[in-house]
């Protein structure tokens, strides 16, 4: 499914999508679920992502029964469900978001809610690079990584570390912490401890940084996707980047 490489950015292909709620409304009324399906195909680029990764989480940290599902069960379950209740999207603004809490809701069905350690957390400051090391031995071993590497790697989006860097260091101030990074670690390895470190943040906070910064929806659409509101929503996402700034200072040995 290479849709998205027509578009710059994630936002143009938002807008794509929203673009296509007219016909999908067309073809709803007309009953004519073949072309229905055939256009909804065209604007699942970054559910199917979505759920593949959340998978992916899942499954690395045993909250999922390894071999049960496939990404393609729930793509499937996917468009049975936009299909039966397409008339619950108000508007083409919120076919997008749409689709992502239509799929959140099918994954959480089936994913064992994790319970949430705290301690990682709570304790990230007191985080030595030899135990960052390990962790990261370890997530590499478990799986995490590799899948990491295959598919994000690749993906358009991170071009320019734009989906880590511009998303942790947000204040001007740190722009030299960025370019530091950039220099010293390279991609590959941004992209796997960014990756590392969400996978051990509660679920929420992990799901939201990657709608904001990943998918690039706005705080709104991210409140209507998880069912919280504004402020909640930018609670978590600040937490996410708390954590992330904290774990490229104390395991680079930068000085904040």
């Amino acid at each position: 499914m290479d849709t998205l490489k027509y578009y710059e950015s994630k936002k143009d292909f938002n807008v794509f999508v929203a673009s296509t709620f007219s016909d999908l409304s067309k073809f709803k009324q007309q009953g004519d679920k073949a072309l229905f399906n055939n256009l909804l195909l065209k604007t699942l680029y970054q559910v199917n992502r979505y759920i593949t990764k959340t998978l992916a989480t899942a499954l690395s940290k045993g909250n999922l029964p390894k071999g049960k599902y496939k990404p393609d069960d729930f793509i499937d379950q996917l468009f049975i469900e936009v299909y039966d209740h397409f008339d619950e999207v108000k508007d083409k603004e919120s076919l997008h978001p749409w689709l992502f809490k239509t799929a959140d809701k099918l994954l959480e069905d089936s994913i064992v809610e994790e319970e949430f350690d705290d301690y990682f957390f709570k304790n990230i400051d007191d985080y030595s690079r030899p135990a960052w090391d390990a962790m990261q031995e370890k997530y590499s071993i478990d799986g995490g990584g590799d899948f990491v590497m295959i598919d994000e790697l690749d993906d358009i989006s991170y071009a320019k570390n734009d989906y880590v860097l511009n998303h942790v260091f947000v204040e001007e101030d740190k722009k030299e912490f960025m370019e530091q990074l950039d220099k010293d670690l390279g991609k590959e390895n941004i992209i796997k401890h960014t990756s590392m470190v969400l996978s051990n943040l509660p679920q929420s906070m992990r799901t939201v940084f990657e709608l904001a910064t990943e998918y690039q929806f706005s705080m709104r659409e991210i409140a209507m996707i998880r069912s919280q509101s504004i402020e909640e929503v930018k609670e978590l996402l600040e937490d996410a980047r708390k954590s992330l700034e904290t774990s490229f200072f104390k395991r680079y040995n930068l000085k904040e």
